[in-house]
């Protein structure tokens, strides 16, 4: 048996949390993967896991050689996907970081677009709202809805994202529409406890620069949509991203204020670590969402 199987039989015990998740992941057996695993640790004569009978942790050695046997495999399949792209046999798994967001809102249709399109292509999707090391947890790439800052990971932007203030007619009705920023102060809010700035919302001041206002209200949560509903019920002013608000604005459910003092230039973007190929069906994946951002009206 080559060093490169059992290499991958590690690498897919570790990132599936054990033997028996690994073995129904990929259709081998548990003991197959048990004696793969150690016949890797006799070659390297080292311990790679720590194993009891109901779970296993990775000794020092297992963590030094999962990063670099992660790195290595995925180099290996990149080339492979690159020599297999010129004659147009695409195919394969891609391990995708998105957050929770993404794929409750109407945009997470992409995702299930591509699937259809391309069913060939595993998706293996993990949502997840924080951001996670794409190296380090091995993940092909990830959706991020952020203003990007900068990074060791390549970015691409697929649409255009911003934060809007919004309020139901009903609480408008008992108080004042907001006129500047700090308006909000006095006012009932909902913090989405996922939001980057959390009861600190920022607004571009009077001379074009960035300004915060502390806010708070009667509900903290930690989801854009739940903090939508308690908006739509009129429990105070919410800022959501715009493509979760614009189907309550369209309905006449919630009315945006504020709009230009709100922050520009965040966006939906797909992030990869550099590497020296990027595989086939990693670029497919991302060009197919950025064509289908960009023949849709922007959210």
């Amino acid at each position: 048996m080559d060093t490169l199987t059992r290499m991958r039989a590690f690498i897919d015990v570790v990132e599936a949390e054990g033997f028996s998740a690994a073995a129904r992941k990929i259709g081998r057996s548990k003991a197959l993967l048990s004696k793969y695993v150690r016949e890797l640790e006799d070659e390297l004569g080292a311990l790679l896991l720590n194993r009891t009978t109901r779970q296993f942790s990775l000794t020092e050695a297992g963590h030094t050689y999962y990063r670099r046997a992660s790195e290595i495999v995925r180099e290996i399949d990149s080339l492979a996907d690159s020599v297999r792209e010129t004659s147009g046999d695409v195919r394969g798994r891609i391990k995708l970081s998105a957050p929770r967001t993404f794929a409750d809102a109407p945009i997470g249709q992409s995702l299930i677009d591509f699937a259809r399109e391309y069913p060939d292509i595993v998706l293996e999707i993990r949502l997840d709202d924080r951001f996670v090391d794409l190296v380090e947890e091995g993940f092909d790439l990830a959706i991020r809805i952020s203003r990007l800052e900068s990074s060791s990971l390549i970015a691409r932007k697929l649409a255009p994202f911003r934060v809007m203030i919004c309020a139901s007619p009903e609480l408008l009705a008992t108080h004042p529409t907001p006129r500047q920023p700090q308006d909000l102060g006095g006012m009932p809010c909902i913090i989405d406890t996922n939001g980057r700035w959390l009861s600190n919302w920022p607004f571009k001041g009077d001379g074009g620069d960035t300004i915060s206002v502390a806010v708070s209200g009667p509900i903290e949560v930690n989801s854009p949509i739940a903090a939508r509903a308690a908006a739509v019920s009129g429990l105070g002013f919410a800022g959501l991203p715009d493509f979760i608000a614009a189907p309550e604005i369209a309905a006449g459910r919630l009315v945006p204020v504020l709009e230009d003092r709100v922050l520009e230039g965040g966006g939906i973007f797909a992030v990869y670590p550099h590497r020296r190929y990027l595989p086939a069906k990693v670029r497919v994946f991302v060009d197919y969402l950025a064509n289908w951002f960009r023949t849709r009206e922007a959210p």
